[in-house]
C-alpha cells in the first residue's frame, strides 16, 4: 500500500527532514507564482527526486483525506531489517563499548509519531534497534521521519510475528529483558541496567500485554510526584533509555 504525503507543508516538511521520496505530484493548474510550490520544485531538483504535472482529478481520486492542495509526494518503502541484523549491531556495541547494549522492543505502539520520537532517542543514547511487530502496530511512514527529526534513517528497525518468541531468543544470546511497567516492584534506577538490556515499552493504552510481561526477567517504573497519572509512551522510553546509558556509562 502505498504511502502518500498530501498538501504543501507537509511534503515540504518531508523534504527538509528527507524523508525517502519516489516522486511528487503537482497538479497541472498550481500557480507558479506560489513560494511554496518553488521552494517544493528547488528542494525536489536539489534531491533528484522527480516531479510530475497531473490533472486535479487525478490528485483527488489518489488521495485519502481531501487535503493534497495540489501536491502529493509517495515515499519509498521503508527499508526494515531482520532480528540477526541489530543482534550484529548490538554484538558491536558491546565490543565497543565495555559490554552495553540496548535493544529496544514496541509492544503493539500504535502511533506513528510516537515510533518516531522513541527511536530519535534510541538513536541518540547509542541502542542498537528497534523491534515492533509486523502487525497491529504502528509502521514506519512519513510521520515517524518528521516525530524522529531523521533519526529513524539511523537506527535498524526490525518487524517480527510474534514478540515473545523474539525475546527468548534475545534472552538466548544474553540479553536481560526489562518491561516498563507501573506494576513493578521499584524503580528503575534501584535496577540494575548494566550490559545488554532489552527495553520493552507497551502499548500507548494498555501498556505491556501479559503474555509480553510474562517473558521479561524483570519490570521497571519511573517515580510519579505530580497529579497526572503516567507520561506518554515517548517521554516514558527517552526516561528509560538514559537511565540505562547512565548507568553504562563509563
Amino acid at each position: 500500500m502505498a504511502d502518500f504525503i498530501e498538501g504543501k507543508r507537509p511534503v515540504i516538511e518531508a523534504l527538509r527532514t528527507h524523508v525517502p521520496l519516489k516522486y511528487i505530484l503537482m497538479a497541472d493548474n498550481l500557480s507558479q507564482g506560489d513560494s511554496i510550490v518553488r521552494d517544493i520544485q528547488r528542494k525536489a531538483k536539489n534531491r533528484n527526486i522527480p516531479i510530475k504535472k497531473v490533472s486535479k482529478k487525478k490528485l483527488d481520486e489518489i488521495s485519502e483525506r481531501g487535503s493534497h492542495q495540489g501536491v502529493m509526494a509517495e515515499a519509498e518503502p521503508f527499508g526494515y531489517v531482520n532480528v540477526t541484523t541489530i543482534l550484529e549491531a548490538a554484538a558491536k556495541s558491546a565490543e565497543e563499548h565495555d559490554g552495553r547494549a540496548l535493544i529496544v522492543v514496541l509492544d503493539h505502539i500504535t502511533d506513528a509519531g510516537n515510533l518516531g520520537a522513541i527511536a530519535r532517542s534510541a538513536e541518540s543514547v547509542g541502542a542498537a534497534g528497534i523491534i515492533i511487530p509486523n502487525k497491529r502496530a504502528a509502521r514506519v511512514t512519513a510521520a515517524t521521519y518528521k516525530s524522529s527529526a531523521g533519526a529513524i534513517s539511523h537506527i535498524p528497525v526490525s518487524q517480527v510475528a510474534n514478540i515473545t518468541s523474539t525475546l527468548d531468543r534475545l534472552k538466548e544470546e544474553g540479553f536481560w529483558v526489562a518491561a516498563a511497567t507501573e506494576h513493578a516492584s521499584d524503580y528503575i534506577w534501584n535496577t540494575n541496567l548494566k550490559g545488554k538490556i532489552v527495553l520493552v515499552m507497551g502499548n500507548e493504552g494498555e501498556g505491556v500485554s501479559r503474555l509480553v510481561l510474562e517473558s521479561c526477567d524483570f519490570g521497571v517504573k519511573l517515580p510519579q510526584v505530580g497529579e497526572i497519572s503516567s507520561l506518554n509512551v515517548a517521554q516514558a522510553s527517552t526516561a528509560c533509555m538514559y537511565e540505562w546509558l547512565r548507568q553504562n556509562w563509563a
